[in-house]
């Protein structure tokens, strides 16, 4: 089968790009349950504890750079 006769069909932008303000807040806020979680142990928190809040500030920071880019798109209008 030549290159011709596939169609290809790749996402233009990253899942979190269109969440918005409040996908954003809803991010830090989800990313902070997660450190809370990691910080008293419960069940389901890795043995290595660096992972996890790792794993909560990556999340807080998606949530941070989205929100960003909401409000300097609100801003510049």
């Amino acid at each position: 089968m030549t290159d011709e006769h596939v169609e290809r069909r790749y996402d233009a932008e990253p899942w979190w790009a269109g969440l918005g303000a409040v996908g954003a807040v809803g991010l830090i806020v989800f990313g902070a349950v997660l450190a809370v979680w990691v910080f008293f142990r419960l069940p389901g928190t890795p043995e290595n504890l660096a992972g996890g809040y790792y794993g909560a500030a990556k999340v807080i920071a998606i949530g941070l750079v989205v929100a960003g880019s909401a409000l300097w798109g609100r801003g510049r209008r």
